[in-house]
């Protein structure tokens, strides 16, 4: 063997294919907390553009698989040029105890924090609060931002950590739960602690508001009362006296139609005139006819129409007897 062909590097193999259960990503970073990941890899991980490139292909091309997130550390599969897929593990430090107390605590003191994280949405505020309380929502320091893969290459980060971290980015845009997963605090965690925090506020200022009113002086009104004598159940439904004569009338309306005025059109309205304009006529006449009938000595309803079937036999029978007549002597 010569001394070139000793020192040769091995020939490149072709990459394998992705597989078929990849996770193609088509543009990470879409959101505002998604962008604060990806802006990571160069401010904090101090990535060089070539590999951050070739990371953001591998992750359109859907290398990257079998993703998976355990607290506070992410691990991944990238297959690569080799048979075996390369291990890929990114873990972001857990915040304390402590700091999430005080993080919750400035959450709730602000109502609109909570609507947009039950509305799944990131508030842009957010990262002020996690500053106040001692740290930060994203990674600010490399020691915070561990990162490894099992492939040769000695960059860090790698171009199948970078994919991975592609990802990420892909899937904090759809859901920013899994940030604070990685930070320690599971979603249901944040939103029972968030209720609790939020109905303390309330029940805190409800308080304060009675203590307010409390150290005010009321003016205590008169109060009449009733004496009441005694009665036997013979006399519970009688009247005590005679009752008084009920008088009603029934006057003419001063404005006709004003109710339908007052009303409108309904939304479904689609007709050149305004249902005031096409049933106000309709609507006078019925009223006047209400009122003709409330104020007049009107006949049992019986009667009436005995009255008016009797008349209608009569009437037909003197038609008959005419017609009959009129055929005898044509």
């Amino acid at each position: 063997m010569s001394r070139s062909d000793r020192f040769r590097w091995p020939k490149r193999t072709a990459k394998k294919p992705p597989p078929e259960h990849g996770i193609r990503v088509k543009q990470a970073g879409s959101t505002w907390w998604g962008q604060q990941w990806m802006s990571a890899l160069v401010v904090v991980l101090s990535g060089d553009s070539g590999r951050l490139a070739r990371g953001r292909t591998y992750a359109r091309a859907g290398r990257v698989h079998d993703l998976a997130i355990h607290g506070g550390k992410v691990t991944a599969r990238v297959t690569g040029s080799r048979a075996t897929p390369y291990k890929i593990e990114i873990e972001l430090a857990e915040l304390s105890e402590s700091t999430w107390k005080r993080a919750i605590d400035g959450l709730a003191s602000k109502s609109q924090f909570s609507a947009e994280l039950l509305a799944g949405k990131m508030p842009e505020a957010i990262d002020e609060v996690f500053v106040a309380a001692g740290s930060s929502l994203f990674p600010r320091e490399r020691e915070e931002l561990k990162t490894s893969c099992s492939c040769p290459d000695w960059g860090d980060p790698c171009k199948h950590v970078a994919a991975t971290h592609s990802v990420l980015g892909d899937a904090f845009d759809r859901d920013p739960f899994l940030l604070f997963e990685l930070r320690g605090r599971t979603k249901d965690q944040i939103l029972d602690a968030l209720r609790a925090a939020r109905a303390g506020t309330v029940a805190g200022e409800i308080q304060e508001r009675v203590k307010r009113m409390q150290s005010k002086p009321i003016e205590r009104a008169a109060i009449a009362t009733v004496e009441l004598g005694s009665i036997t159940e013979a006399e519970y439904d009688q009247p005590r006296g005679t009752l008084p004569a009920l008088r009603t009338r029934f006057d003419a309306p001063v404005l006709s139609s004003i109710l339908l005025k007052q009303l409108g059109a309904p939304r479904s309205w689609n007709c050149a005139a305004t249902p005031a304009e096409l049933l106000a006529s309709a609507v006078r006449a019925a009223a006047e006819t209400a009122r003709a009938l409330a104020m007049a000595d009107v006949q049992d309803p019986i009667d009436s129409l005995a009255t008016e079937t009797a008349r209608g036999t009569a009437t037909r029978t003197q038609q008959a007897g005419n017609n009959s007549s009129g055929a005898k002597y044509k």
